[in-house]
C-alpha cells in the first residue's frame, strides 16, 4: 500500500509475487487501485474450484471487498449454504468466494470466528479505505509486513519483501541472539529491523495514513481458560468416542479437494492416526508417503510400511542415501529465507518432494505433541522438577558446582568403566548438562530444555535477546502444572515459529499444500478441556490420542519409543559437512562485521570435532545463520 512516495504498483507487485511463484504456479493475479495507492497480488495453487471462477485477487459480489488469500477454509460448503439462504450471490464454488461473502454478510471478526481452517488474508475494504491482514488461529500460514511513512508491504514470505527496491535490510542483532537460543526467530520479530511477523490469531488494521493497530480475534490464552478441564468423571470410553468423532470430522473436512490428495506417514502416533481416519473416510486406498534412511536410528520408514500395510493404503517409500540429504544443505537458505536451524527441515523437504510427484495436497500429523502432550521433554521436565523439589536450592547449587568441577573428559573416562550396553552416549556431556539444571526454577528448566545456546548474548556481540513469553512470570500463575505450561508455551512459540514454518516452507517450495487436522482449533480447544490424566497416563504421553488410534491399528505396531524426524548432523559435521562448515566458520566470515563471537564458536567447534562435547545443535545454528547471510547478504 502506497503513501506519499510514488511507486510503480503493478511492476512492484509483479516482482513480489514472482519471487514466490512456487507457492502458486497455477496462476498470477494482480489488482491495482491507483487512486488510493493500493495493489494486491496473488500466486495461485489451485485446489478447490480450479476454474477461472477461483481466480484471485477476488471481489465480493457487492463490490466492497477485494481479497488475496492463502490457505483453505474447510467448512466453506456449510457456510455457503447459509449464505445462499441469506441472499448472497456466488459465481463459482471456491472457498475464497465464501470467505468474501461471509465477511460482507457478517463482518470480518464474526466471519473469522466461524471459519475452520488455515489462512493468511489480505482484505481491502473499498468503502472504508482500510486494509486488514489476518493470520489463522494457530499460525499455520505466514504473514510478513513492513511499513514506513511512505509505503506498507506484506507477503507470505520474506523474500517477496526483500526484492522491493529500497527495502531496509539492517540486521536486527537482538533477533539474531534470539535465533541462537531457539534455532528460529520468534514472532513478531524477524532477522530485519524493518520487518515483522503477524502473530497467530491476529488482525492488523491499516489506516489510510499508514498507521496500523493490532487486534486478536482468537487467543490460546482465552481458549485455555474458557476450556478448563470439565467433567473429571467422564468415562474413558466416552472420552475416546468424543475425540474420535471430532478428529474424524477434522480429517474428513481436510480431504475436500479437486486435485489428488495424500498424506505424510512416519509411522508415529500422530501421522498414523490421521491416515487411519483418512482411510476410514475413503472408499479407495489413501496415498501415503514416507522417506527412509539407511542409518537405522533415524529410519522410521520400516514402521510406516507396517502401518500402511495394515490400513491398506497405496504406499510410496523412498530410501534416501545420505548424499541426497547432504546435497540439500546448500539450498536451505533459499527455502527458509530468514535464519532457520531445525535440521529436520532436510527430511521434510525430501518427503515433500517425493509427495509432490504424486499429489498436490498432503495431510500431516504435526501438532499432536503440543496438543496432546507428547514431547519427551514434558516427562523429563516433570520428573526432574519433582525430584529436585525435594532438595533445598542451596544444596542443589552445591551439587551443580561439584559436578562441573570435574571436566567432561574426566567424566567420560569414568563412564568408560561401565559396560557399553549400560553406558549412555557422551555421558560426560550429559553430566554437565544435568548440572546446569540442578539449581534452576521450573521456568529456567524449561528454557534450558529448549535452548540451543543458553547464553545467546555471548554468541552475538552487543546483543540483548528479546525476552518474550518464556520470561513471563504470569504464565506460571495461570498454569501451575508444569506440563500444561510447557504445552502452552510450545503452542505459542515453537509450534508456529519452528514446526509450522518448517512444514510450510518445505511443502510450498514444491507447490504442495500441507494440511494439519490435529491443529483444527476445535481439536485444540477440546484437548485443553481434558484433564491431564487424559494426556499423560502410565508413563506415556498422548494417552487419549493413542486410544483413538488403537481402534484402527494394533498397539504392537505403534507402541515404541518416540523418534524425532531427524538426520545425523552430529556425524555429518565431523565428516561429509566438515569442509562446508569450516568455510562458514572461517575467521574471514566470522569477523566480517564483528557480530559473532569467533573465539567462543571456534572453541565449541573444536570440542565437537574432538568428540569431547556434542555441540551439534549450537554449531548448526551458527552455520545456518552464516549460510543464510552468505546467500542473502553477501558482502565478502
Amino acid at each position: 500500500m502506497e503513501g506519499h512516495r510514488p511507486v510503480d504498483l503493478k511492476s512492484s507487485i509483479h516482482s513480489m509475487t514472482n519471487a514466490i511463484r512456487y507457492r502458486g504456479p497455477d496462476g498470477n493475479g494482480i489488482w491495482v487501485d491507483k487512486d488510493h495507492g493500493v495493489a494486491l497480488g496473488h500466486r495461485r495453487l489451485a485446489i478447490i474450484d480450479v476454474s477461472e471462477a477461483g481466480h484471485q485477487p477476488m471481489h465480493s459480489s457487492c463490490g466492497r471487498y477485494v481479497i488475496s488469500y492463502n490457505g483453505e477454509v474447510y467448512n466453506f460448503r456449510d457456510l455457503r449454504t447459509e449464505l445462499l439462504a441469506a441472499g448472497r450471490l456466488f459465481k463459482g464454488h471456491s472457498d475464497t468466494e465464501v470467505i468474501l461473502e461471509a465477511i460482507a454478510e457478517w463482518g470480518l471478526v464474526v466471519a473469522l470466528n466461524r471459519f475452520i481452517g488455515m489462512f493468511a488474508i489480505a482484505l481491502w475494504d473499498r468503502d472504508q479505505r482500510q486494509l486488514s491482514l489476518v493470520r489463522d488461529r494457530l499460525g499455520i500460514k505466514p504473514v510478513y509486513y513492513s511499513g514506513t511513512d511512505s509505503i506498507f508491504l506484506f507477503a507470505s514470505e520474506l523474500k517477496a519483501l526483500m526484492g522491493f527496491p529500497g527495502m531496509n535490510k539492517s540486521l536486527d542483532q537482538d533477533a539474531v541472539a534470539s535465533f541462537m537460543r531457539h534455532g528460529y526467530i520468534p514472532a513478531p520479530h524477524t532477522v530485519f529491523k524493518s520487518v515483522a511477523k503477524l502473530e497467530p490469531g491476529q488482525i492488523l488494521y491499516l489506516e489510510p495514513n499508514l498507521n496500523f493497530r493490532l487486534e486478536r480475534y482468537w487467543s490460546l490464552d482465552s481458549a485455555v481458560h474458557q476450556c478448563q478441564p470439565g467433567d473429571q468423571h467422564a468415562s474413558d470410553a466416552d472420552s475416546i468416542e468424543a475425540l474420535d468423532t471430532l478428529l474424524s470430522d477434522a480429517v474428513g473436512r481436510r480431504m475436500i479437494a479437486d486435485v489428488p490428495l495424500g498424506a505424510f506417514l512416519s509411522g508415529g502416533i500422530d501421522s498414523s492416526t490421521v491416515v487411519a481416519l483418512m482411510q476410514k473416510h475413503s472408499p479407495s486406498p489413501v496415498r501415503t508417503f514416507t522417506i527412509g534412511f539407511n542409518e537405522h536410528e533415524y529410519d522410521e520408514a520400516r514402521h510406516a510400511k507396517k502401518i500402511a500395510q495394515h490400513l491398506g493404503t497405496d504406499h510410496t517409500e523412498l530410501y534416501v542415501e545420505s548424499r541426497a540429504a547432504l546435497d540439500l544443505v546448500p539450498e536451505l537458505p533459499r527455502h527458509y529465507d530468514e535464519p532457520f536451524a531445525d535440521s529436520s527441515q532436510i527430511p521434510t523437504l525430501l518427503v515433500s518432494r517425493l509427495t509432490r510427484n504424486h499429489v498436490t495436497v498432503a495431510l500431516s500429523g504435526d501438532g499432536g505433541d503440543e496438543v496432546f502432550a507428547g514431547y519427551n521433554r514434558y516427562f523429563y521436565g516433570r520428573m526432574l522438577t519433582r525430584r529436585l523439589s525435594r532438595v533445598p536450592r542451596p544444596l542443589r547449587a552445591m551439587m551443580a558446582t561439584l559436578l562441573t568441577r570435574v571436566p567432561v573428559a574426566a567424566w567420560q573416562r569414568l563412564f568408560n568403566l561401565v559396560p557399553a550396553h549400560l553406558r549412555p552416549p557422551q555421558a560426560g556431556d550429559k553430566v554437565h548438562k544435568l548440572a546446569g539444571l540442578l539449581s534452576e526454577s521450573d521456568a529456567d528448566i524449561y528454557r534450558r530444555l529448549i535452548s540451543l545456546w543458553e547464553q545467546p548474548a555471548e554468541v552475538v556481540s552487543g546483543a540483548r535477546e528479546y525476552r518474550g513469553l518464556l520470561w513471563d512470570e504470569s504464565v506460571e500463575r495461570k498454569l501451575p502444572d508444569l506440563v500444561a505450561r510447557m504445552q502452552y508455551l510450545d503452542t505459542l512459540t515453537y509450534l508456529p515459529d519452528d514446526i509450522l514454518t518448517k512444514v510450510d516452507r518445505a511443502s510450498m517450495s514444491v507447490s504442495l499444500e500441507a494440511r494439519v487436522p490435529l491443529l483444527d482449533h476445535r481439536v485444540v480447544e477440546h484437548a485443553w478441556s481434558l484433564p491431564m490424566s487424559m494426556k499423560l497416563r502410565g508413563g506415556q504421553g498422548k494417552w487419549l490420542l493413542r486410544q483413538v488410534l488403537y481402534r484402527y491399528v494394533p498397539r504392537l505396531l505403534v507402541d515404541r519409543p518416540k523418534m524425532g524426524f531427524g538426520v545425523p548432523i552430529d556425524h555429518w559435521l565431523r565428516s561429509e559437512l566438515r569442509d562446508w562448515a569450516e568455510e562458514l566458520l572461517s575467521p574471514r566470515l566470522l569477523e566480517r562485521d564483528g557480530l559473532l563471537n569467533r573465539d567462543l564458536i571456534h572453541r565449541r567447534w573444536a570440542e565437537h570435532l574432538s568428540g569431547v562435547r556434542n555441540w551439534q545443535y549450537p554449531i548448526w545454528n551458527v552455520l545456518m545463520f552464516q549460510a543464510w547471510r552468505q546467500a542473502w547478504l553477501p558482502t565478502v
